[in-house]
Order: C-alpha cells, then structure tokens, then sequence
C-alpha cells in the first residue's frame, strides 16, 4: 500500500496530516454552527445540552473578555508563541509516540482558535453543556484538543521514565 510506506519513509507528513484533518475538523464545525445557529441563540438537545452560538473574544472561561479590545493581539501572540515551539519540538526531536501525537492535538486545537482570533477577533464556540440554569462556559473542538491533549500529558508525565529529547533525523 503506497500511503503507509510513504508515511513510515516521511513520519512528519502523518503528525502533519493529523494536526491539518484536527483543524479541518474543529473549522468546517465552527462554521457549520455559525452558519446555522443565529449568534447568541441556542438550539436544546437534551435536558443537559444545547448547540449554541457565541462568540468569545477571551481565553478559558471568558477570561478577559471584556478588556477592551487589546486581548484579540495578545492572545494572538500568546498562541503563536505556545504553538511554534510545540510543533519544532514534536516535528524536530525524538519524543515518546504519546507526547508526539498529543502535542499534534494542542498544536491543531491551538492553531483552530488563532484562526477564528485573526479571522474575527473572537472564538466560535458552540458546545453547551448545562446543569438547570448553570452552563459550563461553552466550548469548541479546539478546546476539547487542547484540554484532552494536555491533560493526558500530565497524566502521562507522572508514569514517564526521564529520557532526554533527541534531534530527529
């Protein structure tokens, strides 16, 4: 079969690959629900959850979203400097295969909502799980990457053996 040998001769065409289908994911979801859920409207599922549609100019939890405008540039740079080292390190050093492919989730998580920052200035989210009248702040699939991913990680970093990162060749 021609696309695994091509994987196992370029291993960084696959992290690649997962990280682009990641963000394919995560934006053509975005879009969808922004196309079809009025802003600031919700659509119930279930007693517990509703597709919804809002945007969020801050980070976690709403932070700093009302700061006046100056976080859509902070959290751009913040992004891109998280992100870049991320990807050198996963794509350029010998890492264990599970820090490998989670650091692909944080990476495509990462880039989903730097494109939505630069494109609009504000998050989609769309993901709204809610217990009566408390809703945990709403949330994307970016934001499932990027917690999932780095909460794995942390579990992983408890049971990892110390190992030192090697240059990829």
């Amino acid at each position: 079969m021609v696309l695994p040998s091509f994987f196992k001769t370029y291993p960084r065409a696959l992290w690649l690959a997962l990280v682009l289908g990641l963000l394919a994911a995560d934006q053509v979801t975005k879009a969808h629900f922004s196309s079809t859920i009025a802003l600031n409207t919700a659509v119930e599922v279930t007693a517990w959850f509703n597709l919804v549609h809002v945007l969020n100019p801050g980070a976690a939890f709403s932070f700093l979203a009302d700061a006046g405008g100056w976080q859509r540039w902070f959290f751009i740079a913040l992004s891109v400097v998280v992100l870049l080292p991320i990807a050198v390190w996963c794509l350029l050093l010998r890492t264990e295969p599970a820090e490998h492919w989670l650091g692909a989730g944080v990476v495509a998580g990462g880039a989903g909502n730097l494109i939505d920052r630069v494109r609009t200035g504000a998050v989609v989210d769309f993901l709204d799980f809610h217990w009566n009248t408390w809703h945990w702040p709403a949330f994307n699939l970016a934001d499932v990457y990027i917690v999932g991913c780095l909460l794995l990680w942390m579990a992983l970093s408890f049971t990892a053996q110390p190992n030192a990162a090697k240059v990829r060749p």
